[in-house]
């Protein structure tokens, strides 16, 4: 065996492979600064070309018509969440919200923290520098360079611990600015026509709203602002540190290092899992989690009183288990991609850092000297921690495309949410409708939209009375109210006559026919359990006015108090600790109590029309006999819904539904009307004696027949 090697190392092969490396390297060395100018040039020109690839697929994306959301859960879940494309055109179009131009604050606020990132990266240079210079002082043993070192060591330390709480100051004051953007945002385009209605009564595919708002729009802010941080410092490290190695170990070492670790990213991308689209379900599942215990919140009574506890905890049980399931699934895949994250990113870099700082000890570098132990030190440690620098930077961006993941995800439901409130605004709606909607007159109402428009009058002329899963209710509705008419409306339930309602008050679609209706300031609504805001008193009887438009108007707490007088309940004020007095009054009031509170904030607004749904069910006759006349006599025309004969007397027409899809709209004479159902009752009353009679006579037959 031995011969075998000497024979290898002395054949003519070998002689000339060193013949060739020999050729190679001089041929190299001579042409050295042109290859290398023509590698960075390769690169710059490859790196500008993916961008302007990528700018082009975005700009295509851009231009493509947004897909209206399936309902189909198994789609929802397929759906991709990535770092594409896609995922771009959603960024940027948050973040035109989040920092609308360069005059924003946002944008200046950006620039500043981009300046401390550049300027703690200059001083991390100067600390490796500097690092160096200490150690090689130490091993040449000049203690007067080692003092000198120290001292600027605990100098620099001053601009450097001032630099890292900068960039967590303005970090987080990011996260805020842009959240505060983002809600403001939101908040608009919510709590503006009706959407915040629409997206949970007409469309079925967001079922948390308020956890979209509230908790996604905080992460997505968070992980914008960290993101930026944790992206750009790295990257600006990346090329400052590769710089300074460049000039310390040589191009050549740092251009291959370069090389294993775009090799190494690769191969980690293609094995990282798709975090993004793990969070959006996350997200998903803890929001559904949520809208279970909130309906358990809003539904207590019911569920109290049926003992129903079982169920509501098998139904809770389930959301959080699935919850449970997916977290724990996330968690089981981190294993081995920290495993491979920590591998390539702590030991493989490392390995290789260490080969590059050896370069200038085993080979001759051009314009480095290293002749001593004193300068081999200095540049070892120097170029060691310059190494680690840039290689924590490039393991960071490694990190921060986890991050980005994660960051698509956030996006992807904050986008989801703006999609939503754009396509109820524009009157398309998502919803699962009835079997019955699938006939083809149903589906033929469905298709199409009727027209809304301004009058100072209220009529449906040949309206469909359509609820939003689809199922046509009234087909063709025709009817008309005018100032100074009454319309009272009757029928069995679920017959359409709170449907009609929606419909007039623009939260429903219209749609077929025409809708004429004057302006929603002319149109009030009270319902049987009418709604009290967050406040003081007063604020109950104005809502939805303030105090300033109360003093706008000329009200004063005097008349306000006049209006509680013709209620009876003037004595409320003194009760609740006067005006200014806030509490839940949703508990404090009782349910009659609530009722004049409505009837008041009717005679404050003194609107054109009011609709009353069964808004007097919890109030005595005479109390109701009280707010009837005194809304007439206000002049406000008045659509009632009651079954209460007491209140046809205020009413000189009247809409009635059958509940098959049939209705009649005439003039109601309340006074022959009562006799009639006078006259209808005591019929009805003697049929039901009728069999009684007849069993008696029977009876009186059959002994009339024992006697004979």
């Amino acid at each position: 065996m031995p011969n075998v090697f000497s024979k290898l190392a002395t054949s003519p092969w070998r002689q000339a492979l060193k013949q060739f490396l020999k050729q190679f390297l001089a041929s190299y060395t001579n042409h050295r600064t042109t290859i290398r100018r023509s590698i960075i040039l390769f690169f710059f020109l490859r790196s500008a070309l993916n961008v302007h690839r990528t700018i082009q697929k975005f700009k295509k994306e851009q231009k493509k018509p947004r897909k209206i959301q399936s309902l189909d859960e198994e789609a929802m879940k397929k759906r991709r969440v990535d770092v594409d494309v896609h995922f771009l055109r959603q960024l940027h179009r948050v973040l035109k919200i989040v920092m609308p131009g360069v005059r924003s604050k946002e944008f200046w606020m950006l620039v500043v923290h981009s300046g401390f990132l550049v300027f703690r990266t200059i001083l991390s240079v100067y600390i490796a520098s500097l690092d160096g210079r200490i150690v090689s002082a130490l091993v040449r043993g000049q203690m007067r360079e080692f003092m000198l070192g120290i001292v600027w060591w605990m100098t620099v330390a001053i601009p450097a611990t001032y630099t890292n709480s900068m960039l967590t100051y303005m970090q987080s004051k990011l996260s805020i600015q842009f959240r505060t953007r983002l809600t403001r945002h939101i908040h608009d385009d919510y709590l503006s026509d009706m959407t915040f209605y629409a997206v949970g009564n007409l469309d079925d595919r967001i079922k948390n709203a308020d956890q979209c708002i509230t908790v996604d729009t905080n992460k997505f802010s968070q992980s914008l602002s960290e993101l930026y941080s944790n992206l750009a410092k790295p990257i600006l490290d990346v090329f400052i540190y590769n710089y300074q190695l460049t000039r310390n170990v040589g191009f050549e070492g740092v251009f291959v290092a370069s090389f294993i670790v775009q090799l190494s990213s690769i191969v980690m991308r293609k094995y990282t899992p798709s975090f993004g689209k793990m969070v959006a379900e996350e997200q998903r599942l803890e929001g559904e989690f949520r809208f279970r215990h909130s309906r358990v919140i809003e539904n207590a009574e019911e569920i109290a009183l049926f003992e129903g506890q079982k169920i509501e905890k098998n139904v809770l049980d389930t959301g959080y288990y699935a919850l449970i399931k997916h977290v724990n699934r996330v968690f089981r895949l981190r294993i081995p991609h920290g495993m491979l994250e920590d591998f390539i990113v702590k030991y493989f870099w490392g390995a290789c850092g260490l080969a590059l700082c050896s370069v200038p000890v085993f080979f001759k570098v051009p314009g480095v000297d290293l002749g001593n132990v004193g300068s081999r030190t200095e540049g070892f440690v120097t170029n060691r921690r310059l190494l680690m620098s840039s290689s924590d930077a490039v393991g960071r961006i490694m990190y921060a495309y986890k991050e980005i993941t994660e960051l698509a995800g956030y996006t992807s439901r904050v986008v989801d949410l703006l999609d939503v409130f754009e396509d109820v605004k524009a009157g398309q709606f998502q919803k699962r409708l009835v079997s019955s909607a699938s006939t083809d007159s149903n589906a033929k109402s469905l298709s199409g939209r009727g027209s809304v428009v301004e009058s100072q009058n209220i009529e449906f002329v040949e309206v469909p009375i359509v609820s939003p899963n689809g199922d046509v209710l009234i087909p063709k509705l025709s009817f008309h109210v005018k100032p100074g008419m009454h319309l009272l409306i009757v029928g069995p339930n679920g017959c359409g006559k709170s449907s009609m309602f929606r419909i007039l008050g623009g939260l429903w679609p219209v749609y077929g026919g025409t809708v004429h209706k004057p302006s929603h300031k002319d149109i009030f609504y009270i319902p049987q359990r009418p709604y009290l805001s967050l406040g003081t008193l007063r604020d109950q009887i104005l809502y939805p006015h303030t105090v300033e438009e109360m003093h706008a108007r000329n009200i004063t707490d005097d008349m306000l108090l006049a209006i509680l007088d013709v209620v009876q309940i003037k004595h409320i004020v003194e009760r609740e600790g006067g005006w200014d007095s806030e509490k839940e009054w949703a508990l404090a009031l009782s349910g009659g109590d609530k009722q004049r509170i409505a009837m008041a904030r009717l005679f404050y607004h003194a609107p054109r029309y009011a609709i009353l749904d069964e808004c007097t069910s919890a109030v005595s006759m005479d109390i109701e006999k009280i707010m009837y006349t005194h809304a007439t006599d206000l002049g406000i025309s008045l659509l009632t819904v009651s079954h209460r004969p007491s209140l046809w007397k205020y009413h000189n027409y009247i809409l009635q539904y059958d509940g098959q899809g049939g209705y009649v709209f005439t003039k109601l004479d309340a006074e022959k009307r009562l006799a009639l159902q006078e006259e209808k009752n005591a019929i009805e009353q003697k049929l039901l004696e009728v069999p009684k009679l007849e069993a008696r006579l029977e009876e009186l037959r059959e002994i009339q027949q024992e006697q004979l």
